[in-house]
């Protein structure tokens, strides 16, 4: 029924649904239908935002990332850490204690994501000096909202920044800076994305703007977190660290990336749903005032990836505690210009909106299926409620049409139906008495 052709990282369990409707009914773009007594996410519109796995209660939603063993596959690996991955240590005193454990658990070198981060602040800030740049400019560092926005707002994706995302630049300047090290090949090395979110699993898989991801997987955090936790407090050498600014710290951070790009003119807003309605103002232009626009699906920023383990406000406080002790310096005089010319900064490949599937290839088909839509919403009790296993009245109509249901799945309109036929059932009683 139900065609998988793209590349996710949410995926279903199906020996652990139940076929209940709370993923249906909290899915931000409409992407889980439940049919046959389970659910089934539609290819097309899963943004692998993990709202599902964060819900369910029978953890049958669940993220497919890379595992440890994956990193064997290359003679040299290096870790790459999302800023994240400091939040999850209370009372983390220097990123070296989290990096040093890194290679104790089995990389051979370590380069922090947030001195990706440093990078890709000052190549936007480069690019915000054109003034004939839309406005707002939203950011593409979260993978989730820019597959939202070619997903429901495509009439935005000129918008969005067209800089590679801080682990894509990492990961290049990672590799180019081992190799120059080691005197190895490219080929040999493997880099490895720690992940708080699916997102960018899927993001390495099937990037959006690249032909191809620099990364060559990507570690759940959470994994990752409970090898780390036996060595993170041990630290007996002072090993040197090129780290990365406070500022690329605290991308991981709601605001912490609008602080460091546009502190001025500028909007940070997490979570899924809040991001949505906002990108409704920007469409409306209600917001034409921004600058710059800081999207994040989850609440707290990337803190609060579905794949952390730390609670995700106890996550924050660390970082912002940790950015305290840091040196106060701009990624502005940390990055050498130089640096931008040398990596490649800009996508090679324009973002593309990624519409709903048609109705049908044949336009006259289509409008009459159209048609039929309308009038069978109008006959629907409009409750949204998400017991025919579509997740509103709408997307149900839609489903009928398509064939994948009938009208007797809602359950208000058998409802009507059996009472119906049992009065005339009692009325052919009657008559039959008489």
């Amino acid at each position: 029924m139900y065609e998988n052709t793209r590349y996710h990282s949410v995926r279903l369990d199906k020996d652990l649904c139940k076929g209940c409707t709370n993923c249906l009914t909290h899915c931000p773009t409409a992407a889980i239908r439940v049919r046959g007594g389970r659910a089934h996410i539609l290819d097309n519109l899963c943004i692998d935002c993990g709202e599902c796995i964060r819900i369910c209660d029978y953890h049958a939603k669940v993220a497919f990332t890379d595992v440890m063993e994956n990193i064997k596959a290359y003679k040299y690996s290096i870790a790459l850490p999302a800023p994240s991955l400091y939040g999850q240590f209370r009372d983390l005193p220097r990123p070296e204690y989290v990096l040093e454990a890194l290679k104790k658990i089995g990389f051979d070198d370590v380069f922090e994501v947030a001195r990706g981060a440093d990078i890709v602040t000052r190549a936007i800030r480069e690019k915000m000096r054109d003034p004939n740049l839309p406005k707002p400019l939203i950011s593409s560092a979260c993978p989730t909202v820019v597959r939202l926005i070619q997903v429901r707002f495509p009439e935005l994706i000129e918008n969005i920044v067209d800089i590679r995302q801080p682990m894509e630049v990492a990961a290049s300047v990672a590799r180019a800076e081992f190799c120059k090290k080691k005197g190895c090949d490219p080929s040999e090395v493997g880099c490895f994305f720690i992940t708080p979110c699916p997102a960018k699993m899927t993001a390495i898989r099937m990037p959006t703007g690249q032909k191809r991801s620099e990364l060559d997987g990507a570690l759940s955090m959470m994994e990752v977190y409970g090898l780390l936790v036996p060595y993170v407090n041990e630290m007996l050498n002072d090993p040197h660290y090129e780290l990365s600014t406070g500022y690329g710290v605290a991308w991981c951070t709601s605001n912490g990336e609008a602080n460091a790009v546009c502190p001025d003119n500028s909007l940070s807003v997490d979570g899924i749903n809040n991001v949505i309605r906002v990108l409704e103002e920007v469409e409306n232009n209600k917001l034409s005032d921004l600058v710059f626009l800081e999207g994040n699906a989850c609440i707290g920023g990337c803190v609060g990836g579905p794949l952390t383990f730390e609670n995700s406000y106890v996550a924050k406080n660390t970082i912002r505690k940790m950015v305290q002790r840091m040196p106060p310096t701009h990624p502005d005089k940390a990055v050498k210009s130089s640096v931008l010319n040398k990596y490649q900064m800009k996508n090679d490949l324009p973002f593309e909106p990624n519409p709903s599937e048609k109705l049908d290839d044949n336009m006259v088909e289509a409008m009459r299926k159209m048609n039929r839509m309308n009038e069978i919403i109008k006959h629907l009790p409009g409750y949204d409620c998400g017991s025919c296993g579509s997740p509103t009245c709408a997307t149900f109509a839609e489903d009928i049409v398509r064939g994948y249901c009938t009208e007797m799945d809602c359950v208000h309109l058998l409802r009507d139906r059996l009472k119906v036929m049992a009065e005339e059932m009692v009325e052919l009683a009657q008559s039959k008495r008489e």
